[in-house]
């Protein structure tokens, strides 16, 4: 083979792996793309940018957008300070003052937490859902959603949070950990051996205290300090509800609608109707 010919082949080489590259970077750049969309209201306009590590719920919300799903629906519950959630369908045709929140479509997305990255500051567009003792999986509902008002909370506050959280996981966690082994302690039991009991039960706590320890949920990062001091937001909420998203604009809006007189049951007295689009880029 003539050193003329190597050359050329070395440089159809270099030429297709620099194509490659490029392709393989487009690709990158579009999937890394934010994904926008816009809720109408009748108080203006709220734009908010999906997660793309949340991809479920980011595509699950943007096929419903394509469906209409969202067209003439209402914000049905609005606490000042806390969020406003809308999305229910049946509140499309509901009557004025009627109760609403228990409408969903036939399915549910799973959760994809994302802590410490994504969490319950102000503005930040998260999933509604049915409680534990329905869902210990923490499914999201499949169409209703949150806007996080909140409020600021200083440093003590969300220490004092953290040791209720590390608390509570550990109760939680040593509770699980006896009835996986009920049938040992029914033996502890039935052998009359107190002694050997306690013992066993002591290390079923420090592992439920070093298994609390190690939870992210349970610990506040710099950021999350930050932004709960300085912007606010609904820190209780953090691991038990999937964040996908937040506001970009019209936080203004957000805190009109939030503001808006309500009735026992958190519905505004005045209709809040939406429409959500996808923001063309």
């Amino acid at each position: 083979m003539s050193a003329m010919s190597t050359l050329t082949g070395t440089i159809k080489r270099s030429a297709t792996l620099l194509l490659f590259i490029f392709i393989t970077m487009s690709n990158i750049n579009s999937q890394e793309k934010d994904t926008l969309v816009v809720i109408e209201t009748t108080f203006g306009n709220i734009k908010l940018k999906l997660y793309n590590d949340t991809p479920l719920h980011r595509d699950n919300f943007l096929k419903l957008i394509n469906d209409s799903a969202y067209k003439d629906l209402l914000f049905h519950r609005v606490i000042k300070d806390f969020m406003i959630q809308g999305g229910d369908p049946q509140s499309r045709v509901a009557a004025d003052g009627s109760s609403l929140g228990g409408g969903d479509l036939n399915y549910t997305v799973p959760a994809e937490f994302r802590l410490p990255t994504h969490f319950h500051k102000r503005g930040a567009l998260a999933a509604a859902r049915t409680g534990d003792d329905v869902n210990p999986q923490k499914e999201s509902s499949a169409i209703q959603f949150y806007i996080v008002t909140g409020k600021k909370y200083s440093d003590k506050d969300l220490t004092k949070m953290e040791k209720e959280r590390q608390a509570r996981t550990v109760q939680t966690r040593f509770n699980e950990l006896q009835i996986e082994y009920k049938s040992a302690i029914k033996d502890f039991y039935s052998s009359g051996d107190r002694d050997s009991l306690a013992e066993f039960r002591q290390r079923l706590y420090a592992e439920a205290q070093e298994e609390a320890q190690n939870n992210v949920a349970n610990v506040f990062t710099p950021e999350q300090r930050k932004a709960y001091k300085e912007v606010g937001g609904t820190p209780k909420l953090d691991g038990a509800y999937t964040v996908f998203g937040e506001v970009v604009e019209g936080l203004d809006v957000v805190d009109q609608i939030q503001k808006v007189k309500t009735n026992a049951s958190d519905r505004p007295i005045e209709n809040v109707k939406m429409d959500v689009k996808i923001v063309v880029q």
